[in-house]
């Protein structure tokens, strides 16, 4: 007898992709379950995201580039940081003139991510470099908060919350007032959490690590991710990226820092020390700190609270509220800047978790990031972009002209101490030390001085700089160019 053996045919294992459309296809079909919106196009997703970009790029730059033609920058705090990408891209240390003569500004913050500018300024070597830099940092952000709320949310309702995150009340400050170096910190941050919701833990460590070379607040943040991280599972991981935090925060702050500081001190620390009493009322009071939330939280229909991400701003609303400096408990300057992507992400991680557990429709989570919108809109007349609006912001200024045209007497390379809201315009191509400060202070006697006529108050008293203006015959400065209200004074000049 023959024996035949006939082999069973092979099982055809369907691609994941297949697997993947066909679970999602049984979810939407099975009996008793809310329909789910369907998942966006990647190419409409991308092309939507980066559009945005571009747009908001673009306002960002006219906004901060017209502010600096208008003489409406300063020296602290855009001089400080152009002489320090000065230094770099010329090989030199990051000294800043306008914090004192010779001072390292890595004694001052930790933020060595900013010699990453070095190559784009030798090239273009302006204070506009600067600006440009920092609006396309903070718009390529919004890419990552598109695609999240796109996922969550479908293309159109993702498509409005990140135009309600690019014109969050953080953003615009940051853009209106100068240049820093968290403008590096809010992508960082905007990807490390985009990949926080999709699970890829490692690649979020990895987005989140760089923060550590942005300031050395930011450790906080950083130890907040890790802790995320080891509350979801991946404890070996989080408890790295939390060591590494902790370990870099200590030695920036009691070694690095001191060692630079001219004074031999990490000199913020005062922030956080003060008076005795109430650690609750010190944290939480005045009310102002409960109108900063609130402002931070309405644009999303306080609904951000319902994400487990919007923990992670606890650490820089901590140091904020505990601080004894009144300046950061506002939604003024660009302290807010960092806390965007945290609150913006959480808005549309909480939409994905209300879809998933309790149906959310898509017609209903539009209406929620419509609310947000109408929130959003109400308050963009009394936000920097508004001035994007007025014919003003586009016109020719013939004062700052002609300002420009008398800080031209000074020579490249000069020392000179400028006023802080002239410093700006010379800090590409001289040393500026702070008037009034200097001429008269130790280290270093300008030989020029540019300054305003009508002094007003500012980062100093109006007397102050009257009383150095009136101090200048007597040191030996004669007036030699004057227009636009401001004045040009050299050392030893023949009037």
């Amino acid at each position: 007898m023959t024996l035949t053996l006939t082999r069973a045919p092979r099982a055809t294992v369907a691609p994941q992709s297949q697997l993947q459309s066909q679970l999602q296809s049984q979810l939407r079909t099975r009996p008793g379950s809310r329909p789910l919106p369907e998942p966006p196009r990647p190419g409409r997703t991308v092309l939507l995201s980066w559009a945005l970009a571009a747009v908001l790029f673009a306002a960002y730059s006219a906004l901060s580039v017209s502010r600096h033609l208008h003489l409406r920058t300063s020296g602290f705090d855009l001089g400080i940081f152009e002489q320090a990408v000065r230094g770099y891209a010329e090989g030199r240390a990051p000294v800043s003139e306008l914090k004192g003569p010779g001072f390292h500004l890595l004694g001052d913050h930790f933020h060595p991510i900013l010699a990453t500018l070095a190559p784009l300024y030798r090239v273009f070597p302006s204070p506009m470099t600067l600006l440009v830099a920092q609006a396309a940092l903070l718009a390529v952000s919004a890419v990552p908060v598109t695609r999240v709320a796109a996922r969550a949310a479908g293309p159109w309702a993702g498509a409005g919350i990140g135009v309600g995150y690019g014109l969050s009340v953080g953003l615009q400050q940051a853009v209106a007032f100068d240049f820093h170096e968290i403008a590096f910190a809010v992508p960082l941050l905007a990807f490390s959490l985009e990949r926080l919701t999709l699970r890829r833990w490692r690649a979020a460590a990895w987005c989140a690590l760089p923060l550590l070379l942005v300031k050395e607040d930011l450790a906080a943040t950083v130890v907040a991710v890790g802790c995320y991280l080891f509350w979801h599972g991946r404890r070996r991981l989080g408890a790295g990226v939390v060591a590494l935090a902790a370990a870099t925060v200590a030695l920036v702050v009691l070694v690095v820092i001191p060692a630079l500081n001219p004074d031999g001190v990490y000199t913020y620390l005062s922030n956080v020390d003060g008076p005795a009493g109430d650690p609750v009322t010190r944290l939480l009071l005045p009310a102002q700190k409960w109108g900063t939330v609130a402002v931070l939280l309405a644009p999303t229909a306080f609904l951000a609270l319902r994400s487990p991400l919007i923990l992670l701003a606890l650490p820089t609303l901590g140091w904020r509220f505990w601080s004894t400096n009144p300046a950061y408990w506002g939604t003024g300057f660009h302290y807010g800047a960092v806390l965007m992507p945290i609150v913006f992400l959480a808005f549309a991680d909480a939409l994905a978790r209300l879809r998933a557990r309790h149906g959310l429709r898509r017609w209903t989570a539009c209406g929620l990031v419509a609310v947000g919108l109408a929130v959003t809109a109400a308050a963009l007349p009394f936000r920097p972009l508004a001035e994007l609006a007025r014919p003003a912001t586009w016109q020719r200024d013939a004062t700052a002209d002609a300002v420009r045209g008398v800080l031209r007497v000074i020579p490249d390379g000069a020392q000179v101490a400028a006023a802080n809201g002239i410093a700006p315009q010379l800090t590409d191509r001289t040393r500026v030390f702070l008037f009034p400060y200097y001429p008269g202070g130790p280290g270093a006697k300008p030989d020029w001085v540019a300054a305003p006529d009508h002094p007003r108050d500012g980062l100093f008293p109006a007397g102050q700089e009257a009383e150095a203006l009136r101090a200048l015959p007597a040191a030996g400065y004669r007036p030699v160019a004057s227009a636009g209200g401001v004045t040009v004074y050299h050392l030893g000049a023949r009037e």
